[in-house]
């Protein structure tokens, strides 16, 4: 289906929009997609960044600076979405033994344990989302992207 069947229009968009909003529908499908994979685990797609971040920090701690600075999706409420994981078990937070002032956050087991659980779910949705795409197609695209 063409984005003007998609948005119930009859007339032709030009180039550049209609570019935009493929793109928007794109998101929006990928979005779709990757939140209901992580509904199971009541996991949002910024708190499995932030969880995703912790686990590549391999045992060493991070700070909020750290974890704003690596999210794909910039956002100032990292406190909020680490609050809603030290809630749910998947992290811990501490004051620094040498800078009282700052926060180190560490993954916990059982946030390590549900990653692995949400990587397989993810991985199942990765499929479908580009089940109409080979390697090469994904290559040329990123090439694509990267011109961004």
């Amino acid at each position: 289906m063409n984005v003007e069947e998609t948005i119930k229009t009859s007339k032709k968009i030009p180039l550049e929009p209609r570019t935009l909003i493929h793109l928007q529908l794109v998101h929006n499908k990928i979005n779709e997609s990757m939140n209901a994979a992580l509904k199971p685990f009541e996991v949002s797609l910024q708190q499995f960044n932030v969880l995703r971040i912790l686990r590549g920090q391999k045992g060493k701690p991070a700070n909020l600076s750290t974890l704003n600075e690596r999210m794909v999706t910039k956002m100032s409420n990292t406190t909020r979405l680490v609050d809603k994981l030290l809630a749910k078990g998947f992290v811990h937070r501490s004051v620094c033994p040498s800078n009282r002032r700052k926060i180190e956050i560490l993954i916990t087991d059982s946030g390590l344990d549900t990653l692995e659980k949400i990587d397989i779910s993810l991985g199942k949705a990765h499929k479908t989302i580009f089940e109409n795409f080979t390697k090469k197609d994904l290559e040329h695209l990123n090439d694509l992207l990267d011109k961004f």
